[in-house]
């Protein structure tokens, strides 16, 4: 659920627990335990939520990561490919790396 739509729920449970509460053929202590047991389910639910959006947001990362380290990989693997070319150009080896490049 993005931020607006958070919002939303919200604003909708504040809501209906004002309307049901004007409108209730209940006691007050009844009225007051279904507010409660409202608020508890809607605290799970965001529990629920938090702990999965946590979870993608973990696997997105972990995908990123995985990404990176493949175009790394093609990266230095295209710079030794140049050094052979260099290499097979010239006639004699490649001058070292300057530190700090990839490899």
């Amino acid at each position: 659920m993005d931020k607006n739509g958070l919002s939303s729920f919200l604003l909708g449970l504040g809501v209906g627990v004002g309307i049901g509460m004007l409108f209730a053929p209940k006691s007050g202590k009844e009225t007051r335990e279904v507010i409660k047991n409202k608020a508890g389910e809607s605290t799970d639910y965001l529990k629920q939520r938090s702990t999965e959006i946590k979870q993608t947001a973990s696997e997105w990362v972990d995908k990123g990561k995985d990404a990176l380290g493949r175009q790394k990989e093609n990266i230095a693997d295209a710079m030794e490919a140049g050094r052979q070319a260099y290499r097979e150009a010239v006639g004699h080896e490649a001058p070292p790396a300057a530190e700090g490049t990839a490899n």
